[in-house]
């Protein structure tokens, strides 16, 4: 992935946490509203006791996350991101 040089003034919005019961799928969405044509998109995922890492990126289209994890819709406009696992 390209190093991430600048986190430019883009607002995020998204729900401090969310639960949900094992085998239950669950749809983790983000808004951020003012995003630049050039930027990419990461979700992250972090382990309890580890940090975070990316789980995946992209800049504009909606992908099937691997090992059928689920998948990672984006808006058109590229305002707000959803994640379903």
């Amino acid at each position: 992935f390209p190093p991430t040089v600048s986190v430019a003034k883009t607002q995020i919005q998204q729900k401090p946490w969310l639960e949900t019961t094992e085998g239950t799928g669950i749809n983790i969405s983000c808004s951020h509203g003012n995003i630049q044509a050039n930027e990419y998109i990461f979700w992250y995922r972090q382990h309890p006791g580890q940090g975070p890492e990316i789980f995946t990126v992209t800049v504009k289209a909606s992908k099937e996350l691997p090992n059928s994890a689920g998948h990672l819709l984006v808006s058109a406009d590229r305002q707000s991101s959803a994640l379903y696992l």
